[in-house]
């Protein structure tokens, strides 16, 4: 594979200046562009990049708005959202509007190298927002993500783990958006897709 070309939009340099040192201490070879916005970043003619990375919140025309832009003028450019949230209906709306994956910000640096060399790669399928996060489920996330894939809900899986109805929602939320899904049938489905459950 030739020397990939990377195109970095987001408008925090401090952001920028990491995730270009993450992408060239797995990339060494990888020429790496960079823009504070969308308007900035397509402005001059210039070849189409091997990959874009898009932040959702730029300031202007953002992220979301910007995925359109950027596949007309780049149609065969891949795009990866960058987001500092990653709640599932920010995913969803990401992937629907034409993204090929979903970063959460707060992802780790081996994460990040991951997704985008998958990306890269052309091995990323458009509905697999995250590779495996068995690691990152907590073993109490993994004692509700059993019960809702049983089908109960927040009200009796918080009775059965004598925890609050509010903890319980929001270890189900955090379920929800580890997995990369928007729903408690789609969760059970990608935990037993990935072997998490028996």
């Amino acid at each position: 594979m030739t020397a990939p070309c990377i195109f970095l939009i987001d408008d925090h340099a401090m952001f920028r200046t990491g995730i270009r040192m993450v992408l060239q201490g797995a990339l060494p070879e990888a020429e790496i562009r960079e823009a504070s916005s969308l308007e900035q970043a397509v402005r001059p003619p210039s070849a189409a990049p091997d990959l874009a990375l898009l932040d959702i919140a730029l300031e202007g025309v953002n992220g979301l708005e910007g995925i359109g832009l950027l596949r007309q003028r780049w149609p065969t450019t891949p795009i990866i959202m960058l987001s500092s949230s990653a709640e599932p209906e920010t995913v969803r709306l990401a992937l629907a509007r034409g993204a090929a994956a979903f970063i959460s910000k707060a992802d780790t640096a081996a994460h990040i190298v991951e997704v985008v060399g998958r990306v890269l790669a052309g091995t990323l399928a458009a509905h697999d927002t995250k590779p495996d996060h068995a690691a990152t489920l907590t073993p109490r996330q993994c004692e509700v993500l059993e019960l809702l894939a049983e089908g109960l809900a927040n009200k009796v899986i918080a009775r059965r783990m004598q925890l609050s109805e509010f903890t319980v929602r929001g270890h189900v939320q955090a379920v929800l958006r580890i997995l990369g899904v928007t729903s408690r049938s789609q969760a059970a489905n990608a935990a037993r897709s990935r072997g998490l459950l028996r």
